[in-house]
């Protein structure tokens, strides 16, 4: 599988976005394994996360212990999996979402991920969301203070727009090594971002780049040319989707959800699917 550079870190181009496997319709835990294994074997270094992928209050972590427990079983070598996971974003239990950004927050949630991956370090540890009622530059800085003290070893924020983003790098000393934004063919409003990433030579990871769990299968239907481009190469609208993000920059790493073993190998897929310009014009004007 072709590689992207992140951080000092070569990973995989295409990533698995875990979350599925732990929010509402999540699978049994067997397909949920069987799944990350698939990708483990289809050449995928890049797992995303965050603690706030849980479904009920008590089960904070669910889907970073989940994947603990899927690599410490996988029969092959997982030492150069990266696992990215984020704070500062919260699930109370009831469907809806909570922030926050306060640095003790952080350093505890970070702390907690840690014992729930079983790891000294955190591969990518990043700000989930920014929260109104605190700083950015504290919460930042309190990322800054856990990289210092090597309980993680690279730091990135997620949807962060360009000002938040350059004020991240500044905070960080220039250690900012990732953006996570969502991204699609429905969703194009992260471009600056993605533009000021390919300038800084910051890793740009779109998610739901599919256009979300409940859009992704529909993605040929609502987007004609990704449709017909796929058609014309033989593969699916949702590789074509991947292989497009892939060509608008060398910085983008596109992270598609998945919970079934077939639908993360169709997305690995894509990382070898070399678009021409004239496809890649054609699916930037759709």
């Amino acid at each position: 599988m072709r590689t992207r550079t992140l951080g000092d870190v070569q990973v995989s181009a295409i990533g698995l976005g875990a979350m599925p496997m732990s929010i509402e319709g999540r699978p049994d835990e067997q397909r949920s394994v069987a799944t990350i294994h698939a990708a483990l074997d289809a050449g995928i270094t890049l797992i995303d996360t965050a603690d706030a992928y849980h479904l009920h209050a008590d089960e904070v972590g669910h889907n970073e212990a989940l994947i603990a427990r899927a690599l410490a079983s996988y029969g092959g070598d997982a030492s150069d999996v990266l696992v990215a996971t984020k704070g500062g974003h919260l699930r109370p239990g009831d469907g809806s979402w909570t922030l926050d950004g306060s640095p003790q927050h952080l350093r505890e949630a970070c702390e907690a991920s840690l014992q729930r991956l079983g790891v000294e370090a955190i591969g990518l540890y990043q700000f989930h969301r920014p929260d109104p009622q605190v700083p950015y530059e504290e919460s930042v800085g309190a990322v800054r203070d856990l990289l210092d003290e090597g309980k993680i070893r690279m730091a990135g924020v997620s949807n962060a727009d360009p000002e938040q983003i350059r004020l991240a790098q500044e905070v960080l000393g220039g250690r900012l090594v990732s953006v996570q934004n969502q991204f699609s063919p429905a969703f194009r409003s992260s471009e600056p971002e993605l533009r000021l990433c390919d300038e800084l030579g910051i890793a740009f990871l779109p998610w739901s780049p599919l256009g979300g769990i409940t859009n992704a299968g529909e993605l040929g239907a609502k987007h004609a040319a990704f449709q017909e481009v796929a058609q014309d190469r033989g593969v699916s609208p949702q590789q074509v989707c991947l292989a497009w993000e892939l060509a608008k920059s060398p910085v983008v790493l596109p992270i598609p959800g998945s919970s079934r073993p077939e639908t993360i190998r169709d997305s690995a897929a894509a990382a070898e699917l070399q678009l021409s310009p004239d496809e890649v014009a054609r699916l930037d004007a759709a």
